[in-house]
């Protein structure tokens, strides 16, 4: 169609982007769920628990209030006080309410700290296996990921040696996740503090800390005060769609992550911020502890059913509502073997293959269903199976 000289070409650094392959495979699902199919979603990581109801109401009336505008870039004062008070109960640090971002979920919060660290051509550091999107994000802003293995034998937990030995002059942080995002491994208190002792610095996502199955997990901060924290609300108070979350961030990065926050966003929504407050209050978090405890209940049923099925499962999850599986008996190709249950079971699962090396042949499953659901999604698996 004439002359594409003028035509605008894709840049090299996104080219080298895979696809987030757990959002095709929940576009597959809707496709057939469209078609009429019923299908059990195992692959996303969103629980089927409504927002609590002083959540919602705190967001509808805001809405009702007018509260729909530009806020403070750094976000609402009372918000960031919740925030400062919550992060001072959890890891004994006390901050600033100066010393919070308000984002627009916490992938927002990812993309500017990383913008205000890193140079193009710098290095950070990341577990393999590791959350689908974190190196993705370092390649938008070309920085290099720099991958440290984790076994789960060890329960995953990240080796200070093997972070020493994967750093150059060019490291500028070592990323952690705990609980974590597809191992629910959750770090222990002596792995925090011999990583407090590396000389880089620590960005710590700790999305799913308060779900756990087991014993708190810790807060980095409590081991390094300088540590740069990014959480949310998406996880713990089922807001996913609310899109909010925070950074904590030492001083000294607060002048460039507001700057950043100003140019790139200008303020999360303003009525998500006070449902984001109401979240954070005493009478919420009994919502929370009663998710844990179904949420426990799923879990052993998805253990107990993925061994049944002849799946690896290493090691038991300790956090979040992940179980990752071995499955590579069924075929190398990960994404292959989700896509043959998806058609076939009408079952969507996540493929290894997002989260790294390390995860290929690995199937994520996460027990976000309710418990019958998930023993169907497994009893479909097995049949597939059995012509497998």
């Amino acid at each position: 169609m004439g002359d594409e000289r003028g035509a605008a070409r894709v840049s090299s650094r996104c080219q080298g982007i895979p696809p987030f392959y757990v959002m095709e495979v929940l576009e597959g699902a809707q496709e057939l769920e469209r078609a009429g199919d019923d299908v059990i979603h195992l692959e996303v990581g969103e629980p089927d628990f409504p927002t609590p109801e002083p959540v919602v109401d705190a967001g509808t009336r805001a809405l009702r209030d007018g509260l729909t505008h530009y806020t403070h870039s750094l976000g609402i004062l009372p918000l960031r006080e919740a925030i400062a008070e919550r992060t001072l109960r959890d890891s004994g640090v006390a901050v600033d309410p100066g010393q919070i971002v308000v984002t627009s979920g916490t992938s927002s919060a990812m993309l500017i700290t990383f913008a205000a660290l890193c140079d193009p051509g710098d290095q950070v550091i990341l577990t393999d296996p590791h959350y689908a999107c974190y190196p993705n994000f370092l390649k938008t802003l070309s920085v290099e990921p720099v991958y440290v293995p984790v076994d789960p034998e060890d329960g995953y937990a990240i080796d200070p040696g093997r972070v020493r030995a994967a750093m150059t002059p060019r490291t500028k942080a070592l990323l952690i996740n705990s609980p974590a995002n597809p191992m629910g491994a959750v770090l222990s208190d002596d792995n925090l503090a011999a990583l407090a002792d590396l000389d880089l610095t620590i960005v710590s996502d700790e999305i799913y800390r308060g779900i756990e199955y087991g014993g708190q997990s810790s807060s980095m901060m409590r081991f390094r005060e300088d540590t740069v924290l990014l959480d949310g609300f998406s996880k713990r108070y089922c807001m996913t769609g609310w899109r909010l979350g925070y950074v904590v961030a030492p001083r000294r990065l607060m002048k460039p992550l507001q700057a950043l926050q100003q140019n790139l966003f200008i303020s999360a929504a303003e009525f998500v911020q006070h449902a984001g407050l109401a979240a954070l209050r005493d009478d919420v978090q009994d919502h929370v502890s009663k998710m844990v405890v179904e949420l426990g209940t799923r879990r052993r049923a998805m253990i107990d059913g993925a061994r049944d099925l002849g799946l690896g499962v290493a090691r038991e999850p300790e956090g979040a509502f992940y179980l990752f599986a071995d499955a590579s008996h069924l075929g190398p190709h990960s994404l292959a073997v989700t896509r043959r249950i998806l058609a076939e079971a009408k079952v969507a699962v996540a493929p290894g293959l997002d989260f790294g090396e390390r995860g290929e042949g690995f199937l994520r499953l996460a027990y976000t269903q309710k418990t019958e659901r998930i023993q169907e999604a497994l009893d479909r698996i097995r049949r597939l199976l059995e012509s497998w």
